[in-house]
């Protein structure tokens, strides 16, 4: 049976391709257990409630500025795709996705972050993970 099913797969992915998906799958799974408690911990209680967060870089020269920008913003979209990919893949897909689009800079995104925040499963989840680490839970306007 799991030959058949290889064989249908094949069909549509290369061994090659589905070989370097389930590779990512699994690298992907571990950093976000790692990434995603790690960056949840070291946001402020207020951060929610804070909508003009510090710029990134802002002392820094105009080129080091939009370079630095331009990585969180990939990175974050980086993390919002493995997210999105961990709906159905093993991962926690939307507390991955909640963390890459605290890094993406766009129209809207405090307002989206705030909704999201705001999920019953996911501020509970958040919430006892930084309870465990100390922290305070997250504030809300």
């Amino acid at each position: 049976m799991i030959d058949s099913f290889v064989q249908f797969i094949e069909t549509w992915i290369s061994r090659e391709i589905w070989v370097g998906l389930i590779g990512f799958s699994i690298f992907a799974f571990i950093g976000t257990l790692i990434a995603i408690p790690a960056i949840l911990i070291r946001l402020p209680p207020d951060y929610f409630q804070n909508h003009h967060h510090k710029p990134w870089f802002a002392n820094h020269h105009a080129i080091v500025r939009i370079i630095g920008l331009l990585f969180k913003n990939i990175l974050g979209l980086i993390f919002l795709l493995a997210g999105i990919a961990m709906l159905v893949l093993p991962g926690q897909g939307l507390l991955t996705m909640l963390l890459g689009i605290l890094f993406i800079d766009f129209p809207g995104k405090h307002r989206l972050e705030t909704k999201l925040i705001r999920h019953p499963q996911i501020s509970k989840a958040i919430n006892a993970l930084r309870e465990k680490a100390g922290k305070p839970p997250f504030l809300f306007t």
